[in-house]
């Protein structure tokens, strides 16, 4: 669905610095208690800078169908990312911000993007938990057509701190543990400096950041974005 994910973009002019720079997918952040959170009005604002050929990705975290759908229609969304938990409870019966995969077949023909944690020890497998979920929405309809992989959070984690913490994957937990059946992205701390290097040590074709490029949230640093989208178009072989 992209190869270079500029996330939280909360201005019209930062819309524009990133397509200039070269990125193809821009995340619009709708979830509650994010730094980075948009309005409607103010998301409408920003998907009005984004040029033709710049995916436009809502970002959610236990919003129900209607509410989603609403702002897809609303924003003109291209895409939808689901970004809460994979489960509904811990191990210890807290409840989590969850995102299940019946929620997959309730947006109907919405093409969909699941954020997904590595889970478990050292060489464990840790994308079983996900690979689950995503059977379950096949199941249901829809399965969701790419993946990004994030940083882990602590379970209990409010949604506005499920994403855009700056903490970075375990890449080489991430190779061991295999693919998801579905295309792929990395996410979690990529930053211009270790974005080529990201790329390399995982093998995916994808990345995204939001905290990476920032000079605080939901300000993006016109430099910094240039630099990852440079790097990253370069260590992918994009011309």
């Amino acid at each position: 669905m992209f190869q270079i994910k500029i996330c939280g973009v909360t201005t019209a002019a930062d819309a524009r610095l990133v397509a200039e720079a070269g990125a193809d997918c821009i995340g619009l952040n709708f979830v509650a208690g994010s730094p980075r959170r948009l309005t409607l009005a103010a998301a409408q604002d920003v998907a009005a800078a984004i040029p033709a050929g710049v995916l436009r990705v809502g970002v959610f975290a236990g919003s129900p169908a209607a509410d989603i759908l609403r702002v897809v229609a609303s924003v003109g969304l291209g895409a939808v990312q689901l970004h809460g938990h994979l489960q509904p409870t811990g191990s210890d019966g807290e409840r989590l911000v969850w995102d299940p995969p019946s929620l997959c077949g309730e947006l109907g023909g919405v093409p969909i993007i699941r954020a997904v944690r590595l889970q478990g020890p050292p060489a464990s497998d840790g994308l079983a938990a996900a690979r689950a979920w995503l059977e379950a929405a096949a199941a249901g309809g829809n399965c969701p057509a790419m993946g990004i992989c994030d940083a882990a959070v602590e379970r209990a984690a409010p949604a506005g701190q499920l994403g855009g913490t700056g903490a970075v994957v375990d890449w080489s937990l991430l190779v061991a543990s295999g693919g998801l059946g579905i295309p792929m992205a990395l996410a979690g701390g990529l930053t211009p400096q270790n974005v080529a290097a990201a790329i390399r040590a995982t093998g995916l074709h994808a990345v995204d950041t939001a905290s990476g490029v920032e000079l605080a949230p939901g300000r993006k640093d016109a430099e910094r974005v240039r630099e990852f989208v440079a790097a990253a178009r370069g260590a992918l072989g994009i011309g």
